[in-house]
């Protein structure tokens, strides 16, 4: 149960995230991205930090608090400034496409470091939910700006520090629980955003919000940040990274059916064929064949036999 909880966590996060893009499009009319980003971790740290100070689990300990602070640089600082300057160089089709390698990075980055495993199941349902995406976003691939690839690197860039901040963020969210270390590592990068973005002077077009902007920026700290990232941590907690990474391609999936119900845009039947693909990818690596669930039982069975039959003929003797 604690698997299909955190499967379904991710897969959760990830549909958020995609909400989350039409807040950020609504706003990059009116602040800069480093301005966003600022106020997105911002307010997402001051609503987890009470529930932090609530629990009873422990705060990383002073021993972790450089690699929770160089995860939360990472992701916090390092993914958000990468993933807005590619969409300078490149579209958002192929943005999400290159973003949806996550699971795939996260996969062999894995199995390199001795994470986790590598097998074929998880390979393939990897693969299917990256085909899905591409299906999903067939129209927006068709066309490309000069130098487009450039955008496509730094979005793959931004992908693999989503990958290594998942792998190497497992034990720490272990020992501390998801929310302190949610808390601690978003407050890292949140601090760098906000002292780069008074810095350039981002916050200057704060005093002409008025409340849709004051909307968004809210809905993208408590919903784009606070919620989104404490899910994901709750679902590293309880299953592999490669499994919690394929939630990604839900992202580019949620996006466009917000599309179509907020801004009439038309459910084409390849975004409908893509979203069965990518959920079909999903439970391909994330279960595990009827065939493996026999088995161990089995074995277990066999085990339990030797042992007692070792221990009868101990008696015996």
């Amino acid at each position: 149960m604690g698997e299909i909880w955190g499967v379904l966590a991710a897969v959760a996060s990830s549909a958020l995230g995609g909400t989350s893009i039409g807040a950020t499009r609504f706003l990059v009319g009116a602040i800069d991205p480093l301005a966003i980003g600022a106020f997105r971790f911002g307010i997402g740290v001051l609503l987890l930090l009470p529930l932090a100070l609530l629990q009873r689990r422990s705060w990383p300990t002073r021993h972790d608090w450089l690699g929770v602070a160089g995860l939360g640089l990472l992701f916090f600082a390092a993914f958000p400034v990468l993933f807005n300057a590619s969409l300078i160089f490149t579209t958002a089709a192929r943005g999400a496409l290159a973003l949806s390698t996550l699971p795939l990075l996260t996969m062999l980055v894995g199995a390199a470091l001795g994470a986790e495993a590598l097998t074929a199941r998880k390979t393939a349902g990897v693969l299917i939910t990256i085909l899905g995406v591409s299906m999903a976003l067939l129209s927006g691939l068709a066309t490309a700006p000069p130098g487009a690839w450039r955008g496509d690197l730094l979005m793959i860039a931004a992908a693999l520090c989503m990958a290594l901040y998942s792998i190497w963020s497992k034990p720490y969210i272990r020992r501390s629980g998801p929310i302190p270390f949610t808390t601690l590592a978003m407050a890292a990068g949140a601090v760098v955003l906000i002292t780069a973005s008074l810095l350039r002077g981002s916050f200057a077009p704060v005093a002409d919000f008025g409340a849709p902007q004051w909307f968004g920026a809210i809905y993208l700290g408590a919903f784009g940040a606070a919620l989104t990232f404490y899910l994901w941590a709750f679902a590293l907690e309880r299953t592999t990274p490669t499994r919690v990474a394929i939630s990604v391609t839900v992202n580019p999936i949620a996006a466009s059916l917000v599309g179509a119900a907020l801004l009439s845009e038309p459910l084409s039947w390849n975004l409908v064929a893509g979203i069965v693909t990518v959920f079909a990818g999903i439970w391909i690596a994330t279960t595990q064949p009827p065939l493996a669930h026999a088995v161990a039982p089995r074995h277990a069975l066999t085990a339990a036999t030797l042992a007692g039959k070792a221990c009868s003929e101990s008696v015996l003797a």
